[in-house]
């Protein structure tokens, strides 16, 4: 199994042991990046990515390593503290740069078979919304089973977390751990997903953008190929 990780904060701090600790537990061959350090660009809202290709956007050299390592990972794990109660600006960035990606426009194949961890902490509250920012794009992706973790540690550092949240931590990942490991390979789009997928087949048979509409043709979507078995 592949994983990769993206941080959307640079310090290792108790969002970033979660995430690794889940990580390490299913064994797989871990990739991460730590936002803003590994990618740093604000999308500058220039359209190239829907109207002619990603490869036109600005920063998609730099943008390509992240792509690469979500595309040919099994599991993606996104991790962010809460910040005013949502993401991270970094990842809130990242997250801007793939709105071409939505089942809406031109999703990759790849993330119908996958599995997704969404991971917040704060010292207080605000986790359900911080996770509902990362949630939402992995969805729209078009991911095929999306878990979400979020937990009060009450504290500022991983380290001035109480030993009883520790253990409520280390029981949760494993937890997580095991269903993801049982599951690898073998997940499917749910009925929301699907649904939302057969409509964009419909639509995209006479779209309004000639980019999607070809890149669903190509793909044969519009006719009875699926990008899931």
């Amino acid at each position: 199994m592949k994983v990769t990780i993206i941080h959307g904060q640079n310090h290792k701090g108790s969002t970033y042991n979660i995430a690794h600790k889940l990580a390490e537990k299913t064994g797989g061959e871990i990739t991460e990046f730590f936002l803003p350090k590994d990618f740093d660009e604000f999308c500058c809202g220039c359209t190239n990515c829907f109207i002619d290709s990603e490869t036109k956007c600005p920063h998609y050299k730099k943008l390509t390593p992240v792509t690469n390592a979500i595309d040919e990972a099994d599991l993606l794990i996104f991790a962010s503290p809460v910040y005013a109660y949502h993401v991270s600006g970094a990842m809130k960035a990242l997250l801007d740069h793939y709105a071409y990606r939505w089942i809406v426009h031109s999703p990759e194949a790849s993330m119908f078979t996958k599995q997704a961890v969404c991971i917040s902490t704060a010292a207080g509250a605000g986790m359900k919304s911080t996770i509902k920012d990362m949630a939402d794009s992995l969805w729209y992706w078009g991911v095929a089973k999306i878990y979400k973790y979020g937990i009060a540690v009450s504290a500022t550092s991983y380290e001035g977390i109480s030993e009883k949240k520790k253990k409520q931590i280390e029981k949760k990942t494993d937890s997580l751990a095991k269903k993801i490991v049982k599951r690898n390979g073998k997940v499917k789009p749910g009925f929301k997903t699907k649904a939302m997928f057969f409509m964009m087949h419909l639509l995209q048979k006479n779209g309004w953008n000639p980019r999607d509409v070809n890149y669903w043709k190509e793909k044969g979507w519009t006719d009875k190929v699926r990008p899931w078995k």
